[in-house]
């Protein structure tokens, strides 16, 4: 009997022991941030040739839009099928969609032009030309205006989307990348040389304010909540600016991962999102209008460094392929035939 709770005390010291003395955090310290609740819940394999760019999903209509360098691929947001293509987008970028108008419109980095199609049959209904290298693109419903950001040619072309005319170009002093509007006749862009946030009007294609977003260096993606008018650009070296849209001021700057291209905000969950080349999707929560807190680096796929978001089922889709080591002198190997697919990311 004696031997017997001898044993039974000793084995409940070391249990005690290996509790207090070698894992005190774990009942001292202030409980561990949830995570986000993001994973990859579907890879969805594609493959054929050619690069990408931008994914934009129309979530009204259940299609995503996804640019293949010389096509533009449709595919069914809940099923995953494809359900159509674009064709002869060369070198398209980006994609916006005009709900109102029945159009969607692709920018076309090698043919200097823009494919007007429409949404039901997505058969192209004409093409409009813009300045050299035309990539990120967005429709204001205010103005009824496309924007095209012309990556060589330094400016912006205003395309009145009802009948494909030019309304106007603004130079802009430097390489646009991606932009938001705020749904009330305004639109953000991010300018990559200079490392600043410009401002425009879509109606009269003027430049209204133009702010630095130090310490961002060369932002590229772009998202805004409208509601608490607050802009998001993601950067080189694992840096993220929030901007105050009205006084341009800097407020936060979350931390994300490397090699990050695209950016999107969920208005019903206040999250912002990163999605990083090195292959993670960094997640932040919008606490308060100037207060944000990093919940958590989704791993993801490498090279999966752009996306679209579905605001219907709250879904990422991010594209990415597998590719051969670099030869000498080269930044990125030939991506391997066929590996192309879509991960998708949700809770």
């Amino acid at each position: 009997m004696c031997k017997r709770i001898g044993f039974i005390g000793l084995i409940s010291f070391a249990f005690l022991a290996a509790v207090f003395f070698f894992e005190p955090q774990s009942l001292f310290a202030a409980p561990s941030p949830g995570t986000s609740g993001y994973k990859v819940i579907k890879t969805v394999p594609l493959g054929g040739e050619g690069g990408w760019d931008y994914v934009y999903v129309d979530s009204g209509a259940r299609r995503v839009y996804i640019s293949r360098g010389t096509h533009t691929v449709v595919m069914d947001a809940d099923t995953y099928a494809v359900v159509g293509d674009i064709p002869d987008t060369q070198g398209v970028h980006g994609i916006a969609i005009a709900t109102d108008l029945g159009r969607g419109f692709t920018s076309n980095g090698r043919g200097n032009d823009v494919t007007i199609f429409d949404l039901k049959t997505l058969k192209p209904i004409g093409t409009v030309k813009t300045d050299a290298n035309p990539d990120a693109i967005v429709y204001d419903p205010v103005s009824k205006r496309v924007f095209t950001f012309n990556g060589r040619g330094k400016n912006t072309t205003g395309i009145n989307a009802a009948d494909g005319t030019v309304a106007g170009t603004l130079a802009l002093g430097g390489k646009p990348e991606f932009a938001a509007v705020d749904g009330k006749g305004n639109i953000f862009v991010n300018n990559e040389d200079t490392s600043e946030l410009i401002e425009i009007d879509a109606k009269k294609i003027t430049e209204t304010h133009r702010w630095p977003l130090a310490p961002c260096k060369s932002p590229s993606g772009l998202a805004m909540d409208t509601r608490n008018r607050r802009l998001y650009s993601v950067c080189d070296d694992k840096v993220s600016v929030v901007v105050n849209a009205d006084t341009g001021k800097v407020v936060a700057t979350p931390e994300i991962g490397n090699g990050p291209d695209a950016a999107a905000f969920d208005p019903e969950t206040d999250d912002f999102f990163a999605s990083c080349g090195e292959g993670i999707l960094t997640v932040i929560h919008e606490d308060s209008p100037d207060k944000y807190t990093v919940v958590e680096n989704v791993p993801t796929k490498r090279s999966a460094r752009t996306m679209g978001l579905d605001l219907k089922t709250h879904n990422l889709f991010l594209p990415a392929a597998d590719f051969d080591p670099p030869a000498p002198g080269e930044r990125r190997g030939k991506m391997k035939p066929d590996s192309f697919l879509i991960v998708v990311v949700g809770k």
